[in-house]
């Protein structure tokens, strides 16, 4: 009798201990999943700064074509009707 209810016992931690070898099992494996998540969206941030600086050179560089060009010259309306 002793040795069926030691056999319970040991049966009932042994389920116990596959259980919670399971959860940290998966409570690791959700770590380096967030751990993913947080160097993709470092990296991600990293590139819109760097795309943001390109697109405000982009934007001077433009502004000063279009400075440059007679063709985005503005007019004097009045100097044109007379």
């Amino acid at each position: 009798m002793m040795n069926a209810i030691m056999y319970t016992v040991d049966a009932e931690n042994q389920v116990e201990l596959e259980e919670k070898t399971q959860l940290i099992n998966q409570v690791l494996e959700l770590q380096h999943t967030l751990e993913d998540l947080s160097a993709r969206v470092d990296a991600v941030k990293e590139e819109i700064l760097k795309l943001k600086s390109e697109n405000q050179v982009l934007g001077q560089y433009l502004e000063n074509l279009m400075s440059a060009s007679s063709v985005f010259q503005t007019t004097d309306t009045k100097s044109q009707r007379k």
